[in-house]
């Protein structure tokens, strides 16, 4: 009898093999991925939506970045820094799944402990989260079980489908007996096919279950009939509308009142918080006489006041369009500070939303004479949700993260030395207040427009100061004196047109400033938004043909 070894595969083959095996586990890592988030929103259906895992990973991930990040985030991907954020945290999570299930086609148990191990930490960012409860870790813990178990299994499957060590295998002469002779192993095939099919059927259910769960969570915890059904008081004396002569007729200039939905929204709310109006309650207390709780109901039967009031974004760049006035209606904040009796000593009101933003205002401004308002209704509609439904704070004169708490549930008189709010611990100015504010909406930057006369306009704001002035110039010329539209109110912001006479064809540069009613023109100096607003003149490049 001869035997003879069987050749061994060509190079080529080996390192195909190996490819299709480090293949197989990076894809059983991202099905045990996708399985484990799709148990988690499964789970937060139930628990409530800020509990998936993404969800409260990304939430916490907000909290811990860098301010400069924040702002570059803000300024680079504006109101879709959070689906770039979530997007972000998604590519991460397959790329490290890849990772472990490669790691687990070796060793099956270190691959679940890294899926328990961030189970875990899904957990403590679920409740690191203000007002989290026992119940708010389980979306996390569920995933994490659920991406180890996964894990576990697939990769065993992995290790199973793999060809045995090749072996010397004897080949039979002509005068052997063919029953003697030792067949050699069948092909992995069935093995591979199997865990290929366990892979795909894992992250179809996986991706079957996150969606489900999201809807269902979307279903079950949606306010949108407890929004539409809540009837907004009118105001005790209403405002009357904004005369028409504040906006100049000029095409491509903001509607001088912001609609709703295109009003700007930045926070750091991944997911909105969703409140039954029948179930908030507002707390005023801290260094108060008398401690007061409103629930809802309670809001409305105040005497309610009108506020037209154009509030801003301290991220706003220089131009930007982080701006918006709106008509809002609400209770006299100050007067319920008066009703619960503020001590001598206080200096700070601080706002604390329901998922936890806390935003402090100082009491002084809140108390002499403004109208501040707990505002209910926007432009006659009950808030919506993405603007604080059912109740928000407004104080003209500051910005929105020193005066505007959405979904507001907690009014804590104190004082500056006592505590430091969300932004103030972030190293952001403690005061907020708005600075002079120009820019240029028509014509748009780069824009080609004809030669001769050439309309210019755009919008000013120094709110709770009001605007006295605004000027234009060209390629750095004499500055020249825009018409003002009517003034609304020192509170809002105020629109402006000027007309170039004389544009020649080719490339010019305009430049706007604006001077506030205390007579203060606004700097040219130019600074970034961090830490208290940006500053600077707005200008555009346009091309005359």
């Amino acid at each position: 009898m001869n035997t003879n070894a069987a050749p061994p595969p060509p190079p080529s083959v080996r390192r195909w093999t190996r490819l299709a095996r480090a293949g197989a586990a990076a894809a059983a890592g991202v099905a045990a991925a996708v399985a484990a988030l799709g148990a988690g929103e499964l789970v937060a259906a139930v628990t409530g939506p800020d509990g998936a895992p993404v969800i409260a990973v990304g939430s916490t991930a907000i909290d811990l970045t860098p301010t400069p990040l924040k702002e570059y985030a803000v300024r680079t991907f504006g109101t879709q820094d959070k689906a770039v954020l979530l997007g972000g945290i998604l590519l991460t999570t397959a790329l490290l799944a890849a990772l472990t299930g490669w790691l687990s086609a070796r060793r099956p148990r270190s691959g679940a402990t890294v899926f328990a191990a961030f189970g875990l930490l899904g957990a403590w960012a679920a409740l690191s989260r203000s007002g989290a409860g026992a119940a708010d870790a389980a979306p996390a813990l569920a995933s994490g079980a659920v991406g180890a178990l996964t894990v576990l299994g697939l990769s065993r499957m992995n290790r199973a489908a793999a060809p045995p060590a090749r072996t010397s295998a004897p080949t039979a002469s002509s005068d052997d007996d063919p029953a003697q002779q030792e067949q050699p192993a069948p092909p992995q095939h069935t093995g591979r096919r199997a865990l290929l099919a366990a892979t795909g059927a894992t992250i179809t259910a996986g991706a079957l279950a996150g969606v489900g769960g999201r809807v269902l969570a979307d279903r079950r915890y949606d306010i949108g009939a407890l929004r539409a059904a809540v009837r907004i008081p009118p105001a005790a004396r209403p405002l009357p509308p904004p005369p028409t002569a504040v906006r100049p007729e000029v095409p491509g200039l903001s509607p001088f009142v912001t609609p709703n939905a295109d009003f700007y929204r930045v926070d750091t709310a991944l997911t909105l918080p969703r409140i039954d109006p029948r179930r908030w309650a507002l707390r005023i207390r801290g260094l108060v006489d008398h401690p007061l709780l409103l629930t809802f109901d309670d809001l409305l039967h105040e005497p309610l006041e009108e506020l037209d009031h154009t509030l801003t974004c301290v991220s706003n760049e220089v131009g930007g369009p982080y701006a918006g006035t709106t008509r809002w209606l609400g209770a006299s904040l100050p007067a319920l500070l008066r009703r619960a009796g503020v001590r001598p000593g206080a200096d700070q009101l601080v706002g604390r939303s329901q998922d936890g933003m806390t935003i402090g205002t100082p009491l002084e401004s809140v108390l002499d004479g403004r109208r501040a308002l707990l505002a209910v209704a926007m432009n006659g509609e009950a808030l919506p949700v993405a603007h604080g439904f059912p109740c928000r704070s407004v104080v003209p004169g500051f910005y929105g993260y020193a005066s505007a708490t959405k979904w507001l549930v907690d009014l804590d008189v104190t004082t500056f030395a006592a505590y430091d709010p969300y932004w103030v611990r972030r190293g952001w100015d403690r005061t907020g207040a708005v600075r002079t504010a120009s820019r240029i909406e028509v014509p748009a930057p780069f824009a080609r427009v004809p030669a001769g006369e050439v309309t210019v306009a755009g919008t000013a704001w120094a709110t709770h100061r009001g605007i006295a002035a605004v000027e234009v110039r060209v390629d750095g010329g004499p500055w020249q004196q825009a018409r003002l539209a009517d003034d609304a109110g020192p509170d809002l912001w105020r629109q402006w047109t000027h007309s170039w006479a004389g544009a020649r064809p080719g490339t010019h540069r305009i430049e706007v400033r604006a001077t506030d009613a205390d007579g203060a023109v606004q700097t040219e100096e130019r600074a970034a938004p961090f830490p208290s607003g940006a500053t600077g003149w707005h200008s555009v490049v346009v091309t005359v043909t």
